[in-house]
């Protein structure tokens, strides 16, 4: 059965409330809690003067209620109550209605009886003062509930507001129209009109609104919100551009790959999203506790009533009604589930929240009930544990005449035409010692042998040489000379195994590579548990005979190759940058070329799981005790003037306790940085 993603609630699968959006169908519980979802700060701000009426008339009931006594005096809290019960009360009522007409139960039900019941009973006495023994009226009960709890929601709803920045954030800055090159003109469109193929223009100091291909201009690129990194990138002719970051000093012509909803930092934003509605085990066991226990709870505070009506009258007791009201509506306000529905949301919110911060998107957040029990750790080897372009190691002329600069030059003119780690080494060297490209046409790349192209007439190529980590480039089939290069290992790398280590957390190592250079790496690691020349489909196999030895794997690879590895493991994490996002298999990626976040990621994982037992914990241990306290249990020690203010307290308890499931999600950022010895 669907939850609601604002209260947590649970919705049938029938509810004709309900929302589509990039492919997501929401239900909700009532048409307040879809109108906070689709347009949170204009219902925030809605709130706010529904809660500035209630407490502006709250206020004065509660004087006049203890403070005076004056003829007419139940006719002005009457008065007093109506724009409290029927105005900023109404949102209760509504999500009710849907509730009863959906023949389910939620907060918004109990909440309704309750007030009311509480209401309905001071109105009879004020205006039929004659047709039940008691006078007392309890219209700051009814107005006090609805206030408290309105409060409640708007701080919870704030802190959401403010958790859900990470997200806002992402598009806030994106353009809303891009520059369209069409027919040789340039026109203005919104960059969800865009398709595929389509050629727009960038200008100096603009973000970039789509994913795609630079076919002219020169610029540099500040992809800080996508990475993290702060120093910008220069971008040529047939380097990628990722939507979100910023052109920052270059004219350039950009072929769209992905735009709209489809682009990276769309997919971003959902992503984290859509977070705050995912699913967690211990969640469902909650969820399914709810759908019972709010019929319970009815039938909790009718029983209640009940026996205190017999006991009463029996004892032909004056306050038989008052006592009778008091109970039903204490227990139906002090039970309200709400902050069983708020555990796993807000916590996830803000653990999304979190790692966004910290570069790490979370693709799949019910994967946190797998992370919190894994005791293994895979690594790949190319793109994870070492850096992902190789770095130049030397250039050796075939002859004396010819020089380092020549060969690089005829090799760099080539390999800015493709995306392979080792194309992009040669291209970035060349840069770095701002060496003059040629003009080459008749681009031709073979996998696994090289790249092919023209130059002046003549037929040039960088291939691949027989020894690893060897090219050779050649003018014609004269070899100009050769640039060797090596992986390095990444400087994180062996801080993160020794922080696993500590935790008790055996390596592995996984590399399609060969036996010599598997073990290089290993044994700069420390890695004695080594698979080498290992093909992608392998890598799936390996981890399920981990698996089947009692092992909970978290895999992280590069997501080009490791796919099928990925999707395998218990726990999946691809070490992404850029558009790779869009694509990308497992349950959450590194958006920052740093292997320390994968730790960070472990401790986030585990914090979370640990934050939403707490919340469930704490919500059910909430109603299990303060249930018979309003049912009465507690009459032999302060007698029945207890519920006098019982309902008042009623409801500053059922508010507390969402507050205090909020909060305490709040101090997971805190808990994370103390877990990882930060200040």
């Amino acid at each position: 059965m669907p939850t609601d993603p604002v209260c947590g609630m649970h919705v049938p699968s029938s509810s004709d409330i309900k929302l589509e959006r990039d492919g997501d169908v929401y239900y909700f519980c009532s048409t307040t809690c879809k109108i906070k979802f689709e347009e949170p700060e204009n219902e925030n701000r809605r709130e706010l003067i529904a809660l500035a009426v209630a407490w502006t008339f709250s206020i004065p009931i509660l004087i006049i209620n203890y403070a005076f006594a004056f003829p007419f005096k139940d006719y002005v809290m009457l008065v007093l109550a109506i724009p409290v019960q029927f105005y900023s009360g109404i949102r209760f009522y509504k999500g009710a209605y849907q509730a009863i007409k959906m023949r389910s139960g939620n907060m918004d039900l109990l909440i309704s009886i309750g007030t009311l019941t509480a209401f309905a009973f001071s109105l009879t006495i004020t205006l039929l003062p004659k047709i039940l023994p008691t006078q007392t009226v309890y219209f700051d009960a009814s107005v006090f509930i609805i206030s408290v709890i309105m409060t409640g929601d708007y701080l919870q709803s704030l802190t959401e507001i403010r958790a859900n920045s990470a997200a806002n954030k992402l598009l806030k800055d994106l353009p809303s129209t891009v520059h369209l090159i069409t027919k040789g003109r340039i026109k203005e469109v919104d960059p969800f009109t865009l398709q595929k193929g389509d050629l727009i223009l960038i200008k100096p100091g603009e973000t970039v609104s789509v994913d795609g291909t630079i076919v002219d201009g020169k610029t540099e690129i500040n992809e800080s919100l996508i990475n993290g990194e702060a120093e910008p990138v220069v971008k040529v002719k047939g380097a990628r551009v990722i939507s979100g970051t910023q052109n920052i000093n270059g004219v350039i012509q950009v072929s769209v790959e992905r735009a709209g909803k489809d682009s990276t930092v769309n997919q971003m934003y959902t992503l984290i999203k859509r977070a705050a509605s995912g699913k967690l085990k211990v969640q469902r066991m909650a969820d399914l506790f709810s759908s019972y226990f709010i019929p319970v709870v009815i039938a909790a505070a009718l029983v209640s009533a009940a026996i205190w009506f017999i006991l009463l009258s029996n004892s032909s007791s004056p306050l038989v009604y008052d006592i009778t009201i008091l109970s039903f509506v204490s227990v139906i306000i002090i039970a309200c589930p709400c902050a069983i529905g708020l555990a796993t949301p807000v916590t996830l919110l803000i653990a999304s929240n979190v790692s966004s911060s910290r570069n790490i998107l979370l693709r799949n957040v019910n994967g946190f009930d797998r992370l919190s029990k894994v005791n293994m750790v895979i690594l790949d080897k190319t793109g994870t544990l070492t850096d992902p372009r190789p770095e130049i190691k030397g250039i050796i002329p075939a002859k004396k005449s010819y020089n380092e600069m020549l060969v690089l030059r005829y090799a760099a003119s080539l390999e800015q035409y493709s995306n392979h780690p080792i194309a992009k080494a040669i291209t970035d060297y060349a840069l770095k010692r701002n060496v003059k490209l040629l003009e080459v046409s008749d681009i031709e790349e073979k996998p696994g042998e090289g790249i092919w192209g023209r130059e002046n007439k003549e037929d040039v190529s960088v291939r691949r040489a027989n020894e690893k980590g060897t090219v050779g480039v050649y003018a014609g089939d004269s070899l100009l000379g050769e640039i060797t290069m090596s992986y390095n290992v990444k400087n994180s790398a062996m801080s993160v195994i020794s922080k696993f280590r500590s935790d008790s957390i055996p390596i592995a190592m996984i590399t399609g590579d060969a036996e010599d250079e598997a073990k290089r790496i290993a044994n700069l690691l420390g890695i004695t548990d080594v698979h080498f020349g290992v093909k992608p489909d392998m890598k799936a196999e390996i981890i399920k005979g981990y698996q089947k030895n009692g092992k909970y794997v978290m895999y992280v690879g590069d997501g080009i190759n490791d796919a099928i590895a990925l999707e395998t493991s218990d726990f999946g994490v691809a070490m992404g940058i850029g558009s790779d996002i869009a694509k990308e298999s497992g349950d959450a990626v590194l958006l920052k070329d740093d292997l320390g976040l994968l730790y960070d990621l472990y401790v986030i994982g585990n914090l979370t799981i640990k934050k939403v037992k707490q919340n469930i914990g704490w919500a059910v241990g909430y109603n299990g005790v303060l249930i018979p306290i309003a049912g009465g249990v507690l009459v032999p020690v302060f007698g029945l003037g207890m519920y006098a203010t019982l309902p008042l307290l009623a409801a500053t308890a059922m508010g507390m306790s969402s507050v205090s499931v909020v909060v305490n999600s709040l101090l997971l950022k805190n808990k994370v940085k103390k877990r990882l010895g930060e200040k």
